[in-house]
């Protein structure tokens, strides 16, 4: 519980700079800035994929729709048969479009197809099923996989566990300035800080079966499914801070 009350503390401070460094006698007071960071690499545990179907019709917008909703349907309800709700995990949809597309000849412009789009997101922390996801929404249909991301779920409780260590070194840097001047801390004059991730190693996936005859002949072993390398998820936590000196 000190802890967390410490910690909070310390973020609140981060939300402003205090800007007068006078007293009320007019003598500036010293201070010393210092800059920590702390970081901390993690195995993801959540999976974020954009899965989209995309269908066209050279005559009729009305055919393209059914089309596309008819493999919608079958992609989605495969899929939220491979996830997991009761752990969090979902299924949503993020983008759906109709639109006829023309091809231009001069000022001339000529319809060329309708085309119908319709795009979801699976929500997943069974990360070993994402391969076998990609592999079952392209039989049914699916057109193109338009993005593939991994994460931590305890993310905010990593971050603060890293503020508060980049804090404490902060404190701990300062004084060993202020001893070798000498001089004293004497309290917080700003404090700035700020928590982030990334992927340290960027998510690769490859074709380990595929309906070509090719993978077959080439001896892909029975039943395997696209290879995903989740990585690493590096979380930085960096803190910017100045203390008062006596």
């Amino acid at each position: 519980m000190k802890k967390f009350l410490l910690l909070a503390s310390i973020l609140a401070l981060g939300c402003y700079s205090t800007q007068a460094i006078t007293t009320t006698t007019g003598i500036e007071r010293g201070y010393i800035a210092v800059s920590t960071t702390a970081n901390a690499e993690l195995a993801p545990d959540v999976a974020e994929v954009s899965i989209a179907v995309q269908t066209y019709d050279s005559k009729s917008m009305q055919k393209a729709t059914l089309q596309n909703k008819e493999i919608s349907e079958k992609v989605i309800t495969e899929l939220k048969a491979m996830i997991n709700t009761a752990n969090g995990d979902f299924i949503k949809t993020t983008d759906y479009n109709a639109s006829p597309l023309y091809s231009y000849s001069g000022n001339k412009r000529t319809l060329d197809k309708y085309q119908v789009s319709n795009s979801v997101v699976i929500h997943t922390k069974s990360i070993d099923k994402v391969g076998a996801m990609i592999d079952k929404a392209i039989a049914l249909g699916a057109t193109n996989v338009n993005s593939l991301s991994f994460s931590v779920s305890n993310y905010e409780n990593q971050c603060n566990n890293l503020l508060e260590l980049a804090s404490k070194r902060a404190k701990n840097r300062a004084e060993a300035v202020a001893k070798s001047v000498p001089a004293q801390l004497a309290g917080i004059r700003t404090m700035d800080v700020s928590c982030s991730a990334n992927n340290a190693v960027r998510t690769q996936y490859r074709m380990m079966k595929s309906n070509m005859m090719m993978d077959t002949a080439a001896g892909a072993p029975e039943g395997s499914s696209t290879s995903i390398e989740s990585g690493v998820v590096k979380i930085y936590a960096n803190v910017n801070a100045s203390f008062f000196v006596k």
